[in-house]
């Protein structure tokens, strides 16, 4: 008996029930076209890196991908360029030691070392080492006078100078650079002990570092208040948020800044009842630069969108799907974004005409990707028809650094500003408490707002110890 394969079984049930291989037919090709579209989705999510897309460098792994400038070529060779004016170790006029090295014999070699003593000094060559003294501790020992006073027989005593508190104690000095090294360089306690126990000899305890925290957390509330003011006054804001781990879970750091100003707030949420704890957004009405995060529409201001995340989109629909009108929209922005005109600022015939090619290259992609009919109901859309619609509709947030040459083109300030914490996060792992967390995100911010204006950050935590932090500059109507 012949057994019958696998196509002749299917031709002889096509005759007996042609309705059925039909049917059977539509399943397989809809359950064929559903695969595709899941290995579809799968290649695409493996081809997700941090220069094409929104992940964090962290993501990548071992696996890196090969870096790739969305800048164009210079033509120009890499390193220093003509004019930039370099920085070298110069000599000092007056130096704080001098050795003067005698010359007792002569090593010309020809008069076999006759004696020099009693020739005159023509001149000196002049070599300066730039060297560290060595470290120690100080102790000043402060005596306050005890006397009896000769009309009530009282005995009294003289008093200690201002901070000068316990029988033993650290100095605003040793203090303020433990509170540098804690907060700017980002050393985790252990560390900072062991740095201190190797440079002076001296432990430190978790007590000392705790207590110098929270008198600068407390000392500092009237410079946050008037960094957020300066803020809600500023043209343009940065603005962005990343997860930080607190107590064992999830919080939020948010970040408000300028080229000038720092703020952090630390909050349980990441969404608007945050920003309107913290109180800096809700008073904002100037530019609000930021990643096109939903809750940030709801703040009464202008819009500005990062063209940077844009270009990582842009960049994997040219390269993973092949859209030309994603490489031709990344070439328009850079274009714009490098033209010299753009610094000035554009007449309303200049931005019509940049506006009017934007739109041309949007709709390229609107003719392979169409907007979802209001009769379609939620179906699911692909990558470029999700980037279209923003395109589409934030077109001016988009172009926002075209509107007002004060908008810059990316939000690298409101970036670079967050990215220090999250390294603070790598290096020790979380915060124990909310309020330690609240106190490092307010030390750091007075520290980054220094180092924006040009303080030295030693002397800036020195200040801060005895009381006297440095008040950042800020506008007339912002400062205290």
């Amino acid at each position: 008996m012949r057994v019958l394969t696998r196509r002749e079984e299917l031709l002889s049930q096509a005759r007996r029930h042609p309705e059925a291989v039909v049917d059977q037919l539509l399943a397989s090709e809809q359950q064929n076209k559903a695969l595709l579209e899941k290995v579809r989705k799968l290649e695409e999510s493996q081809s997700l890196n941090s220069r094409n897309s929104g992940k964090p460098p962290s993501s990548d792994g071992l696996a890196k991908p090969a870096p790739r400038s969305l800048r164009n070529k210079t033509g120009r060779r890499p390193g220093g360029q003509p004019g930039h004016p370099g920085h070298t170790l110069e000599p000092v006029k007056t130096p704080d030691h001098q050795k003067v090295h005698l010359l007792d014999r002569c090593p010309c070699g020809q008069c076999g070392g006759v004696s020099l003593q009693s020739q005159p000094v023509l001149d000196y060559e002049r070599r300066q080492v730039f060297d560290l003294p060595p470290l120690c501790l100080e102790v000043t020992e402060h005596r306050a006078e005890i006397k009896i006073c000769p009309v009530s027989s009282l005995k009294v005593k003289a008093a200690f100078p201002a901070g000068v508190e316990a029988p033993v104690q650290y100095g605003p000095n040793f203090r303020g650079l433990t509170l540098y090294l804690f907060h700017q360089q980002l050393l985790p306690f252990d560390r900072l002990r062991q740095t201190c126990l190797d440079l002076f000899g001296q432990p430190l305890s978790l007590g000392t570092v705790s207590q110098t925290n929270e008198r600068a957390y407390q000392t500092l509330a009237p410079v946050e208040a008037a960094i957020a003011r300066a803020l809600i006054q500023a043209p343009v804001v940065h603005v962005d948020e990343s997860g930080l781990r607190v107590a064992g879970c999830l919080h939020w750091i948010h970040v408000a800044s300028t080229a000038d100003l720092t703020f952090y707030g630390v909050h349980g949420k990441r969404g608007t009842e945050a920003m309107d704890a913290l109180g800096i957004l809700p008073e904002c009405r100037h530019w609000l630069v930021h990643d096109h995060w939903k809750p940030y529409y709801k703040y009464d201001a202008l819009h500005a969108l990062c063209n940077q995340h844009l270009l990582r989109e842009l960049k994997f629909l040219a390269e993973e799907n092949h859209q030309d009108w994603a490489a031709q929209l990344s070439r328009f922005l850079l274009d714009w974004k490098d033209n010299p005109i753009t610094p000035l600022g554009l007449d309303e015939e200049q931005f019509q005409k940049a506006h009017a090619g934007y739109k041309a290259i949007v709709r390229q992609g609107r003719q392979l990707h169409p907007r979802r009919r209001p009769g379609q109901g939620r179906t699911r859309q692909g990558k470029a028809a999700n980037l279209l619609d923003r395109l589409d509709d934030y077109d001016l947030h988009v172009l926002a650094f075209l509107v007002d040459p004060q908008v810059p083109f990316t939000n690298n300030q409101g970036e670079q500003d967050i990215r220090m914490i999250k390294v603070k996060q790598k290096i020790s792992g979380c915060f124990r408490t909310l309020p330690g967390a609240q106190t490092f995100a307010r030390i750091r911010g007075y520290l980054s707002t220094c180092r924006k204006q040009g303080h030295n950050l030693l002397d800036a935590c020195h200040q801060l110890i005895i009381g006297q932090p440095f008040m950042p500059n800020l506008p007339p109507a912002a400062a205290p």
